[in-house]
């Protein structure tokens, strides 16, 4: 028995996998606030008594949560000190000196996390090459921790320039800081990101020391409340690149964990594209509090490594904290279910990004929230059903989203209030369509190539409308999509990532010591999973070179044959390089060499293989529950609802029409052909003719 547990802004996912028949059990709860774990004790009582399953029977167990994203964005880390080469103190705010708005007089920055009274200069210095140039002055270091401990610091960075190639001062920095303050938590550069910028560097040192104390806490309480129960399986927790790590891999890196719980979903978007054989999808995930989407290209996800944290403008790049880790590259593309709808200042209808989350949550959760949402524009629409949203055991009050959106927006603006929530719907719905689609074009690919994999909690009952407005040929919407984030962190493989910087065009690559380095990142990685219990012979190991013509400012990832690298490498590797780069900028330039900045060593565990089977208790037998009155833009239409867990494999169902299930509610707008496949996934084939 394996369990996947997902905490969001709204609700707590879980998806219980039993190996021996492939059966899948899923559960949903409120999160709990400002303890999840009480949340997650709650959901895993729920498995018990609906399925019989004790925690004890449970195996292990994958997590993940947006923790580390939420401390980040309200600033609610520890206080952290930062420790760096003298003369480099003010880097986090000097940046790049980039405005991400140019026309905008009043923009505003990102506040750094560490504040200039808590940034100290220590003397030393090292070179590009790695060469001492200035030795560490170790009482300078003792003096200047002190200072911070004094001035109440629970955790600190340590980023010296050009540590990525010799680190010796910043293991020297750490040595004495455990020596004289073993309870307080310490990020070297070094460990976090050993790569060349330090901006980006010391921001990624520096987020990682803000939140290590309190996901140190979250994790050994969580392990604490399970071994209470009796658990004594594995715990592993899932990072932002859809693989998954150890406990003390979380607590060593928690800053690998910004994008946890949105990996989950795209992974599990890999696992069921094998599984129909869809190797090109966009994987749109609408939850509670925001909606995201990503792109898996030839059974893979996108990855990137330029990624940023609590940003001032949610669709502005470089509004944020820079990072540079693994990141399966989602674009943020509009608002959740829990998200608020008001009139801002000039009268016009806006969504988010302020939500309602779980609490109070929207209107018609009878919580005390009295913002309309677009979960209550959803319930007067007849999308959702009062009765049994999540199965029934969470009813919802239609009257209280009427009179939030009526008081809130219809009276305010002189309409109906099934205009002013079909405004709130639309319009969510063309955000989303428009940033996806922007998203997918940059990456020079035309989204009505694509199909649309839909999940989350409020995903299917807006994917349709999504889909239609980007012109996919078809949408799917999984069997558990409002828990499949969860069930991602089940089919995704224990891996592990080193890195490091070495700086050479391939005509001038000094390829022994390259291999020699490349060695040693090997074992690292691999040493890692035989500790988590991988066998030598399910590990696979491949190598990716960050790589650019010699005088750009950026790069781009670019796989290495494998074995033994030498001069005969130069040629695949150029190939890889040029093929990627046509795909993403429609040319290769002639003439320019080529140079590696910085390579990684991936070290994979294998991927979970079965074919899925939702295990259902409340099978009905009857796939048409009845009909109900649904807003589908100009008027209410009589619209047959089913349900989802009766549907027989291959039935063919015309829209309009409703599909519910516990987790989720499927919405299928006219002139469009709905079919359950084999796997109990809906499988919606769109039709244009009418646009």
């Amino acid at each position: 028995m394996k369990l996947g547990i997902d905490i969001g802004g709204t609700f707590t996912d879980f998806v219980l996998l039993s190996e021996a028949d492939h059966n899948l059990y899923f559960a949903k709860t409120l999160t709990t606030y400002p303890d999840p774990t009480v949340g997650i004790m709650r959901g895993i009582e729920d498995i018990f008594i609906n399925h019989g399953i004790p925690l004890t029977s449970i195996k292990a167990i994958v997590h993940g949560t947006t923790l580390v994203t939420n401390a980040i964005i309200e600033r609610k880390g520890a206080k952290t000190g930062l420790l760096t080469t003298i003369g480099f103190e003010d880097v986090l705010e000097i940046g790049r000196e980039m405005r991400y708005d140019i026309y905008d007089i009043f923009i505003t920055m990102p506040k750094p996390l560490v504040p200039s009274k808590l940034r100290r200069g220590i003397i030393e210095r090292v070179n590009f090459l790695g060469e001492i140039i200035t030795n560490i002055d170790e009482s300078n270091v003792k003096t200047e921790v002190d200072g911070l401990v004094a001035d109440g610091v629970e955790s600190i960075a340590v980023s010296y320039l050009h540590s990525y190639a010799n680190p010796a001062h910043e293991l020297k920095t750490k040595e004495i800081i455990k020596a004289y303050y073993p309870h307080i938590t310490c990020s070297l550069s070094c460990e976090v990101m050993p790569e060349i910028r330090e901006y980006e560097r010391t921001s990624a040192t520096v987020m990682n020391a803000y939140v290590q104390p309190i996901i140190g806490d979250y994790l050994n309480s969580l392990i604490q409340k399970l071994a209470d129960k009796g658990y004594e399986g594995m715990l592993h927790i899932m990072d932002s690149a859809g693989r998954l790590t150890t406990i003390e891999g979380a607590i060593a890196k928690p800053v690998q964990l910004l994008e946890s719980g949105p990996a989950g979903g795209t992974m599990a978007g890999v696992f069921l594209g094998k599984l129909i054989s869809k190797k090109d999808l966009i994987a749109f995930d609408m939850g509670g509090t925001t909606a995201k989407a990503s792109v898996i290209l030839d059974f893979e996800p996108e990855i990137t490594n330029h990624f940023e944290a609590a940003r001032e403008k949610r669709f502005k790049k470089g509004s944020g904290l820079p990072v540079r880790i693994p990141v399966i590259d989602m674009i943020e593309i509009g608002a959740g279910g829990g998200s608020i709808a008001r009139l801002n200042s000039l009268g016009l209808l806006t969504v988010g990004p302020e939500s309602a989350s779980s609490t109070p949550g929207p209107a018609c959760y009878d919580r005390g929230g009295e913002n309309p949402t677009v979960t209550d524009a959803d319930l007067v629409l007849g999308y959702l059903n009062e009765q049994y949203f999540l199965g029934g055991t969470m009813l919802l009050r239609k009257d209280l989203s009427i009179k939030a959106i009526k008081n809130k927006i219809a009276d305010p603006l002189g309409i109906t209030v099934e205009q002013a929530a079909w405004g709130i719907h639309r319009m969510v719905n063309e955000n989303m369509a428009n940033a996806a689609r922007v998203h997918i074009i940059e990456k020079g690919l035309d989204p009505r190539f694509f199909s649309v994999l839909a999940f989350g909690g409020a995903g299917p009952v807006h994917a349709f409308h999504v889909a239609r407005l980007m012109k996919s040929p078809q949408l799917i919407v999984p069997s558990g999509a409002g828990v499949l984030s969860a069930l991602g962190f089940l089919v995704s493989p224990i891996a592990k990532e080193e890195i490091t910087s070495f700086i050479a065009t391939l005509d001038k690559i000094e390829w022994f010591k390259l291999n020699h380095i490349l060695d040693k990142l090997k074992a690292s990685a691999t040493q890692f999973l035989r500790d988590a219990g991988v066998r030598d012979e399910n590990i696979s190991v491949s190598i990716i070179s960050d790589m650019r013509y010699e005088g750009q400012g950026h790069e781009i990832s670019v796989k290495i044959p494998e074995g033994i690298l030498n001069e005969s490498s130069i040629a695949s590797i150029t190939q890889n390089f040029e093929e990627l780069y046509i795909r993403k900028y429609g040319r290769v330039i002639k003439g320019l060499l080529l140079e590696s900045i910085t390579w990684r060593i991936l070290a994979k565990g294998p991927n979970p293989d079965f074919l899925p089977n939702q295990a259902v208790s409340d099978y009905q037998n009857i796939d048409l529950k009845g009909h109900r009155q649904v807003y589908f833009g100009e008027k209410y239409i009589d619209t047959p609802v089913y349900d989802r867990y009766s549907i027989s494999p291959h039935k063919s169902i015309v829209g309009p029409c409703i599909i519910e299930e516990f987790e989720s509610t499927t919405v299928v707008g006219p002139n469009a052909n709905v079919m359950v496949d084999e796997f109990k996934n809906i499988i919606i084939n769109m039709t244009y003719e009418d646009i």
